[in-house]
């Protein structure tokens, strides 16, 4: 969740609305508060489908997934429809999103401005591309998916298909390929790991591939709260307070506040 000035804003929504509200009460929002989320795309870990009966917020997708919106269970939310131009989150957010490759319809990469502070999101990212690291290039805080380490991923049990898919160039990242995006974007404050896969994937393993790195790690965990990390503004400047971070899961909304 991102919180700014005009209130919290969901980054994607994969637990349902009960969880979801639960862990904002537990971290000091008022679940009653959020009006909108920013969904990077229709996963089911990214949208969960109990959010079809909220109708009091604005679930903001990319023109690329309202085919698919208006065939899933959130077909009847309220729906705002964003290009690949920049766009404004409740006069207090500027989104500057970029379609990359994930599956067929892809996934929305961020990068988030609020008050002078800037962090980049991209997850379910597929592959490292140039246009993708120019995109996010000297964010203050990244946020990316660290998803798999490829001998685990190649001594699990999961079907070859699935294997194929994730590491295809259209599925997602391995910790080397998100390490390597890490080192071209250059954040200059903090990054945060998420998605770590529970089959093939371990924090410790992820963490090396940052060894001796400039800026913070924070490595997300898919069933324990991630501490807040803030997002500095870049240049001095008279605003109000810039948002911090509370990392994303794969089956947990991001957290800002």
């Amino acid at each position: 969740m991102l919180l700014t000035p005009a209130g919290p804003i969901l980054l994607d929504a994969g637990l349902s609305p009960r969880r979801t509200r639960a862990l904002l009460a537990i971290v000091g929002i008022d679940p009653g508060s959020v009006r909108h989320a920013l969904l990077t795309h229709l996963d089911r870990d990214h949208i969960h489908d109990g959010w079809a009966a909220c109708d009091d917020i604005t679930f903001h997708i990319h023109r690329n997934h309202r085919a698919r919106a208006m065939r899933s269970p959130i077909a009847h939310a309220r729906f705002n429809i964003f290009t690949d131009e920049p766009f404004e989150v409740a006069q207090a957010l500027r989104v500057h999103p970029l379609l990359v490759a994930h599956d067929d319809l892809g996934v929305v990469a961020m990068r988030l401005e609020c008050a002078g502070a800037q962090l980049g999101l991209a997850t379910d990212t597929g592959r490292v591309t140039p246009a993708l690291c120019n995109h996010l290039r000297a964010v203050s805080v990244l946020a990316i998916e660290s998803n798999y380490c490829p001998v685990l991923q190649h001594a699990s049990d999961r079907p070859q298909f699935l294997k194929d898919r994730i590491t295809g160039g259209r599925g997602h990242l391995s910790n080397a390929e998100s390490a390597k995006a890490v080192a071209s974007i250059a954040p200059t404050d903090a990054v945060v790991l998420l998605h770590l896969s529970r089959q093939c994937n371990r924090p410790e393993i992820a963490r090396r591939h940052h060894d001796r790195a400039p800026y913070k790690l924070v490595v997300a965990s898919h069933d324990t709260p991630t501490p807040w990390v803030p997002v500095p503004v870049r240049t001095p400047r008279a605003d109000p307070e810039p948002p911090v971070i509370n990392a994303p899961t794969p089956r947990q909304p991001l957290l800002w506040g």
